[in-house]
């Protein structure tokens, strides 16, 4: 059975303002696990509970500032808040904190509940609260004045949610799956279960998924959403996953389930600090403006689950070099919040790139800044592109980004107008190597590779296609190569020799008489001038396919002594062109005397 899609709805408010008790009278369900929480009435940890009217799947996280890092681990991977105050309370210190997390995240869907409107009145709270929110990322809410034990406004609540889960974005099904842990367990006779929520794309049964920073694998064994088995399940969703695989007992919150070969894990990436909008009580709320610069070094990097030290490097224009202790699968345009511990700063991140460069050279960073202030963090392919020149599909597509267009050779994508570059320096490169070694027959492709910094040989193939550059033992030459001046009378005097008798070629004696030694002949036919079939050999360039032609006309097989009649040559000549003609499969020997035509 496929799972339906539940929205994930997170709370938030100051603590003992009646969270969990709302979310006993809307669903009927304990969202305090521990027995220690019920004792203390105190959230310490995530709760989950859900309604079917409408279908939302709640995690309630705790509001006292000691347990924070709880907090935004139940709210790091959900899109909408019911935000809580009571009426007999008011605004409070954790509902200032609450409110800065949830701005600096980005959350941009919510409802409000004014709880406890049996023993205040709510009139004023609502009105203050509402003001508050409307200054953030989330605007304008809804807003219900509800109690808990009286009943009152709970119809109204149910009603706000319907419609706050009913305009969220419908995410993709078919989007690479990073599921982020906030619980993991083992279960007698099933073995270890995580649960998470699921934001976007589709779970499975039988389905193999990485974990990241190991790399181990492990397999889906079953599948629950909101207590109920199913073959798949599509975010948004609560999800227990049952795992099959050894490297699942090492589970831990914070650690992430990714589709294998789609996700870059990465320990360094830049950001732009965000300024929120969340007015300051005691936790202040860093801006982007200035701010940068007198940041702690040292923060807690927090995204959906996780949470880990990181070290900040301001680079200029609101932007950052984060070093996280550990690396964690991001993407481009991920939402993450640095906070201080010491005291309670929080700022927003934007991820701008996943793959920076080094920054080791007088005035890197601020060049760096430069050009980070021209991205947004939208994934744009081809302005990666044209950032990077060439990249592979896969990392693209590990960072979030669409590719755009196909691969130029292998897994190998380029920007247009860079390659339209190394094309032109790879012909000027071949073209300089030819004037000043003309006795070289080119230069290797591994040679090429290095002159030109590319990472893959595959790319100085796709290169060279296309161009005027050809192909001469495996090295890349000019086409139309020059003679040297000081050797244009020798080489003509052997080209009339050999126009009036083709195969005739010179001997050793007149070669020398017109001072054409081995380098010279090199020369020589890497201009395209003369052929050396065999050392010493030398005919004019179309001499195999004449003897081709020649040998063709004869009755098949043949013997050198035919052949040599028929070419009107030297035995010494015709074995060398037959040998010649072996080796690039245009003639085949038969027995010890003849041979055939092979076309």
């Amino acid at each position: 059975m496929k799972g339906t899609n539940v929205h994930v709805v997170a709370t938030a408010g100051h603590v003992d303002h009646g969270k969990s008790t709302l979310l006993r009278a809307l669903t009927g369900m304990e969202p305090d696990r521990w027995a220690e929480e019920r004792r203390r009435g105190l959230t310490i940890d995530l709760g989950f509970v859900w309604t079917s009217d409408p279908d939302v799947a709640f995690v309630d996280v705790p509001g006292h500032e000691r347990f924070i890092s709880n907090m935004l681990a139940g709210v790091g991977p959900v899109p909408a808040v019911l935000f809580v105050v009571a009426a007999d309370g008011g605004w409070q210190v954790q509902s200032e904190e609450h409110l800065a997390v949830l701005d600096t995240l980005g959350v941009r869907h919510g409802v409000l509940a004014v709880t406890r409107a049996d023993l205040a009145d709510p009139a004023p709270v609502l009105a203050e609260a509402a003001e508050r929110l409307g200054r953030t990322s989330l605007g304008g809410v809804e807003a219900v004045a509800v109690s808990a034990v009286t009943g009152q406004g709970l119809p109204e609540l149910r009603a706000a949610l319907g419609r706050l889960t009913a305009a969220l974005p419908v995410p993709d099904p078919s989007a690479d799956v990073r599921l982020w842990i906030d619980r993991a367990f083992t279960v007698d006779g099933r073995g270890v279960v995580v649960t998470g929520t699921l934001g976007r794309g589709t779970l499975r049964t039988a389905q193999t998924l990485k974990i990241a920073g190991t790399g181990d694998l492990v397999e889906v064994r079953g599948l629950h959403s909101l207590q109920v088995a199913y073959e798949e399940v599509r975010g948004p969703a609560r999800v227990a996953v049952n795992l099959r695989g050894r490297a699942a007992a090492g589970l831990r919150r914070g650690d992430a389930l990714l589709d294998p070969e789609r996700w870059a894990e990465v320990g360094e990436v830049d950001v732009r600090l965000d300024e929120t909008h969340a007015p300051a009580a005691r936790a202040r709320v860093a801006r982007a403006d200035g701010a940068a610069a007198r940041m702690p070094g040292q923060l807690i990097w927090h995204i959906g689950s996780a949470a880990v030290p990181a070290r900040v490097r301001p680079l200029g224009s609101g932007t950052a070099r984060v070093t996280l202790s550990r690396p964690l699968p991001l993407r481009l345009g991920d939402r993450a919040l640095l906070r201080d511990p010491g005291n309670r700063d929080v700022y927003g991140a934007t991820l701008l790139d996943v793959r920076p460069p080094a920054l080791d050279r007088r005035g890197a960073a601020r060049a760096r800044a430069a050009e980070l202030a021209t991205l947004t963090g939208a994934p744009d392919g081809a302005a990666e592109l044209r950032r990077r020149g060439l990249m592979r599909r896969a990392d693209m597509l590990a960072m979030g980004a669409t590719p755009p267009g196909p691969p130029v050779a292998g897994d190998w994508l380029a920007d247009g107008e860079h390659w339209a570059g190394l094309r032109g320096r790879l012909l000027r490169l071949v073209e300089e190597h030819d004037r000043a070694h003309p006795e070289d027959p080119g230069l290797t492709p591994e040679a090429v590779r290095q002159a030109l910094g590319l990472p893959d040989r595959a790319l100085v193939d796709a290169l060279a296609a296309g161009t005027s550059l050809r192909r001469r033992r495996g090295r890349l030459a000019a086409a139309l190569p020059v003679l040297p001046e000081r050797l244009r009378g020798a080489v003509a005097a052997v080209r009339r020799e050999l126009a009036d008798a083709p195969f005739a070629a010179p001997d050793a004696g007149r070669l020398a008489e017109l001072g054409l030694d081995a380098r010279a002949l090199a020369i020589a036919e890497a201009a395209g001038a003369l052929l050396r079939v065999q050392p010493g050999v030398v005919l004019l360039p179309g001499a195999l396919e004449e003897a081709v032609r020649i040998l063709a006309g004869l009755a098949q097989p043949f013997t050198v002594a035919q052949a040599r009649q028929a070419m009107g040559t030297s035995r010494r000549v015709a074995l060398a062109v037959l040998q010649r003609l072996d080796g690039l499969g245009r003639t085949r020997r038969v027995d010890d005397a003849h041979r055939v035509i092979l076309g």
